[in-house]
């Protein structure tokens, strides 16, 4: 057994993520900590949701830095400061530069399979209406290593769902989200145990002794 690994998580909204990372620490079904939570803005109800699991919390907004340099050194010198094994980006909106130093520490979920349905401005809802307009049968969701362009990082776990002629763009959410619930903590887990190795844009995944 490893020691619980501390996680960073930043976001930009409700925190639907840190809430199923915080259950799931709860549960005892994931040796992990959050360490501290950094939002985009201080009106998501993530923040809310650190403050109640009295977990250490932060607002950095991307228009109070000149560039997305300084921005990003704010985010990652915060995380420097709580002694972050693994950021996970949890709906975060912002661009920003992940330095060397965090290259193969940053994971992201994607609500789509990647590389359908991904890049700049697909996002959250945008992600299922232009499923469910372009008439595609399945979907699911992504965990991929985060490097500093839009949704390319090596994919680590996907996760599918069927699409049916009727669902809404709500319906297919819902369905992905429980997938989300179960494929970012196994990604995370798999990282805690030291069984992923990025192989250019392969991520290999050993098994466990």
């Amino acid at each position: 057994m490893h020691d619980p690994i501390r996680l960073g998580v930043l976001l930009s909204g409700g925190g639907t993520t840190l809430r199923n990372f915080l259950d799931e620490i709860a549960a005892g079904e994931m040796n992990a900590e959050v360490a501290v939570v950094i939002s985009s803005s201080d009106k998501a109800h993530g923040l809310v949701r650190a403050e109640n699991a009295g977990v250490p919390h932060y607002v950095v907004r991307r228009r109070e830095f000149e560039n997305v340099e300084a921005f990003s050194d704010r985010l990652f010198g915060l995380l420097d400061e709580h002694a972050v094994d693994l950021v996970t980006l949890a709906g975060f909106l912002k661009l920003m530069r992940i330095p060397e130093r965090y290259l193969g520490r940053v994971m992201n979920i994607h609500p789509a399979l990647i590389p359908a349905f991904c890049g700049h401005g697909m996002y959250g809802h945008h992600v299922h209406e232009a499923i469910v307009a372009g008439g595609v049968k399945v979907s699911g969701c992504t965990v991929h290593f985060a490097d500093n362009k839009y949704d390319e990082g090596p994919i680590i776990i996907q996760r599918t769902v069927p699409v049916y002629d009727a669902d809404t763009p709500d319906d297919v959410a819902k369905r992905v989200f429980e997938q989300e619930c179960i494929a970012y903590p196994q990604a995370i887990e798999l990282f805690a145990q030291n069984l992923l190795t990025i192989d250019g844009r392969i991520v290999r995944i050993q098994q466990p002794e």
